[in-house]
């Protein structure tokens, strides 16, 4: 009896009879930034009962996870299906965004089907963009001529050598740099922008958007080297236990711009005069949103990072990070490279700079404060 049950459990006949679930199209829509479309056209003998989407999104990170959602449809033989990834519940992607998706199907006969991924990029298809590359860099944009890009990406690349230069710190992965024509333009394309953002780094993809126009290019390239050293220090430092202290991630980014804006050095010498100088421990959090304090936090971070570099070289500011790419906490990676804390280093670096920055201070009248903090705002404010 057990052999005959075996026999007709493998017969032909039931091996036939059983559903056969099979995918008519699968697709995905962009509609760029508000929401990403997957659509699903499905069939099988009896009724598709369960449709589940599947997708990852290309980022650093530190384990291959995916997302599931559910679908909800009627049962029935043959169905179509969407779902509807909607970046105002996520806060959104950065142009660009690779995403591979695939569908799990199963019916009432309890047949399961796993489709292949598909890939899809989250494009901002509302513009014509055109693009030039050179090593691991490459520049989009869509107003102005090739060499307004060409000037870009120049920048882009002394910007790399020099952060090299001075740190040892170098780009580990390719990265893409959007050029929105304007402030407006780069804000349009944010599912939650503020009204000041003209530029912003997107560090776990590897992308950069900031918004030039061919008219602003000094104010483009210094913004450039700005976010691109936030890339570059961060692919050199990624780990699952630890980031940078705020300084020192706000202070290389300042620094590998070139010499400080005149307005960061005369807030400087006002804070060291006035005795209102923000610690390095401080500094380690958030800025404040408050416009004075935030531009002096930059002006700090800036000056600590020069001290550091200056006094100590290259080797131990790659050695820095090296130490923070391992999961060192603040004081851990600062007492391992330099032999002191941040409390010590606070210490060290207004010893360095307060006699000199004092020396120089020379009054600053009331009209003068009031111009240099509205002056500041705009600027502290478009870096981050």
């Amino acid at each position: 009896m057990q052999a005959q049950s075996t026999i007709s459990a493998l017969s032909p006949a039931l091996v036939q009879a059983q559903s056969v679930i099979a995918v008519q199209s699968s697709s995905a829509q962009v509609d760029f930034p508000s929401k990403l479309t997957f659509n699903l056209s499905a069939k099988s003998d009896v009724n598709l009962t369960d449709i589940r989407l599947r997708y990852t999104i290309s980022r650093e990170s530190f384990a291959q996870v995916f997302s599931e959602s559910f679908v909800q449809f009627t049962p029935a033989a043959t169905v179509k299906v969407s779902w509807v990834l909607d970046m105002q519940k996520t806060g959104g992607l950065p142009p660009g965004t690779t995403l591979n998706f695939w569908w799990v199907i199963k019916d009432a006969s309890g047949n399961r089907l796993e489709t292949t991924p598909q890939q899809i990029d989250f494009n901002d298809n509302r513009y014509q963009w055109r693009n030039v590359s050179q090593g691991t860099v490459t520049v989009y944009w869509y107003q102005g001529d090739n060499a307004f890009a060409n000037q870009l990406m120049t920048t882009a690349q002394q910007a790399l050598t020099r952060l090299e230069g001075n740190t040892g710190a170098h780009l580990t992965k390719p990265i893409r740099i959007y050029i929105y024509a304007s402030a407006q333009d780069l804000q349009g394309a944010m599912i939650f922008p503020v009204e000041w953002t003209g530029g912003i780094a997107f560090t776990e993809y590897a992308i950069i958007a900031i918004g030039i126009a061919p008219n602003n290019l000094v104010w483009g390239q210094t913004a450039i080297a700005h976010e691109l050293t936030h890339l570059v220090v961060h692919q050199m430092t990624f780990n699952p236990y630890n980031e940078l202290p705020t300084w020192l991630d706000e202070g290389l980014a300042v620094y590998n711009q070139g010499p400080p804006d005149p307005t960061f050095t005369a807030l400087l010498k006002q804070a060291i005069a006035n005795n209102q100088l923000i610690s390095v421990r401080s500094l380690s959090s958030p800025f404040s949103a408050y416009s004075d304090e935030a531009t002096l936090s930059y002006a700090e971070s800036y000056s600590v990072v020069d001290y550091l570099i200056t006094t100590y070289g290259q080797a131990k500011m790659l050695e820095l990070l090296n130490t923070f790419h391992q999961g060192s906490t603040y004081d851990g990676a600062f007492q391992k490279v330099y032999g002191f804390d941040m409390d010590k280093l606070y210490t060290l670096w207004k010893q360095k700079v307060a006699p000199q920055t004092t020396a120089m201070l020379e009054p600053v009248t009331m009209p003068f404060l009031v111009t240099l903090r509205l002056d500041l705002k705009g600027l502290a404010l478009r870096w981050g």
